[in-house]
């Protein structure tokens, strides 16, 4: 028994002190079957409770992270407490790479992909796109395999699985040769531009950030990540759609040190050092904070931004950065991208949930008529009846649920309300 944990960003105190710490696979089959209930913890990056638990929680923190390459395949397989920190640099030294990562690489692996966390570009997936197979334990104890290859039925209902179908204690993820890219960071991008030429600029570069503070008639900042090589030569540009050239390192809050960012200024480096906007070595972002995050279709951006831009006198006051990126579509059941080419309106707040829990149902009703679907790991205040048709596949995905957990032994009050509709 242990005092309570908190998540990463301390606004979320988790419901039980039963914390266990496993160290092998072996050893969390043994406290799979021993629990009645029980949820898994990675990183401990999500913002609500889709990791919590009144019953026992179960810590990854303690299992070795394991790291298997299959040159063959140009794949690897690790372990449940993998980092994308501690894989990349594995990878790049083995001369390989991943397709794309999220804007800070403290998170685990398996955490992210289980609740379809992205990074940015227009022809990019998000992460769980990179997943070629997995294992998991199921609720009786069973080490059970599935692959993209062996098991297309259900494996795109497993990837993000909201820890729902069991403990993800391994993942083979596909991989690319490894490369080097370069990031450039502009400011101060007329709103018009962003309406007008959206697209355009989305398409420039292999990923594309736009970060504002809803206060003006600009976006603050445009990050700009292409890889070494690309026909765009952005150290050329003067100017892009009118935003000028930073000429330091910039943070995306820009009232802070850009010096826990990743290299900015067009200097090539590898990849798994420009992808993410935080340096591993860095406390990411602002650290004290709370995070929201809509999805939509990118064909409505303009439209979505412009609704969501009506709410600036009400957002602005509560928000540190808000940053708008593009992920392109997959065939993952619970992924908020399913089957759509999407943009990401994310929010990072000042921690004033009092104020922020006044201001999400404001957004969402703006976003209403665009089918916005939140971020699972992060804050939110749509009603189930809300949520729930937005995902044409979650009576497939509850089956799948039953088949592994029949008993109901990984579903929490998060997953019993937001996919069921009622409360545990």
């Amino acid at each position: 028994m242990s005092a309570k944990l908190q998540n990463w960003a301390g606004n979320y105190s988790y419901s039980t002190e039963n914390v266990l710490y496993p160290e092998s696979v072996d050893e969390i089959v043994m406290l799979v079957r021993q629990y009645e209930k029980l949820r898994i913890l990675g990183t401990r990056h999500s913002f609500n409770g889709i990791a919590d638990s009144d019953h026992a929680l179960v810590s990854l923190a303690r299992c070795t992270p394991t790291v298997r390459v299959n040159h063959q395949h140009r794949q690897v397989t690790i372990g449940a407490n993998m980092t994308y920190g501690e894989l990349c640099p594995i990878l790049h030294d083995a001369g390989y790479a991943l397709h794309n990562m999220a804007s800070l690489p403290h998170i685990s692996v398996i955490g992210a992909c289980m609740t379809a966390t992205h990074g940015s570009g227009v022809s990019n997936q998000n992460l769980a796109a990179q997943v070629a197979a997995l294992k998991l334990v199921t609720s009786s104890g069973e080490l059970v395999s599935l692959s993209r290859a062996n098991d297309s039925e259900n494996f795109n209902g497993a990837v993000i699985g909201l820890g729902g179908l069991g403990v993800v204690v391994e993942l083979t993820l596909d991989l690319l040769p490894a490369y080097e890219m370069s990031q450039h960071v502009y400011l101060n991008l007329p709103v018009e531009s962003l309406e007008v030429h959206f697209d355009e600029m989305m398409s420039s570069a292999s990923s594309v950030s736009f970060f504002t503070d809803w206060r003006g008639n600009s976006v603050n900042q445009v990050w700009l990540k292409h890889r070494t090589g690309d026909s765009e030569t952005f150290s050329q540009r003067p100017e892009f759609f009118g935003a000028l050239p930073a000429v330091g390192q910039m943070h995306p809050i820009a009232e802070l040190s850009g010096e826990g960012c990743t290299r900015q200024l067009g200097v090539p480096g590898p990849w798994h050092e420009r992808l993410p906007h935080f340096r591993i070595d860095s406390t990411p972002s602002a650290g004290n904070e709370l995070q929201s995050e809509y999805f939509v279709a990118r064909h409505t951006a303009a439209d979505a931004i412009r609704a969501v831009g009506q709410l600036r006198q009400e957002i602005a006051p509560h928000l540190l950065i808000s940053e708008i990126r593009s992920i392109a579509a997959d065939d993952f059941w619970m992924s908020p991208c399913y089957h759509q080419d999407s943009i990401g309106i994310h929010f990072t707040w000042k921690q004033d949930w009092a104020s922020v829990q006044r201001v999400l149902p404001q957004i969402e009703a703006e976003l209403e008529p665009f089918g916005a679907r939140p971020h699972w790991g992060k804050l939110f205040t749509m009603a189930p009846a809300r949520l729930q048709p937005l995902y044409e596949m979650l009576p497939r995905f509850r089956e799948l649920i039953q088949r592994y957990d029949p008993q109901g032994k990984f579903r929490n009050a998060f997953l019993q309300a937001h996919l069921y509709g009622d409360a545990v």
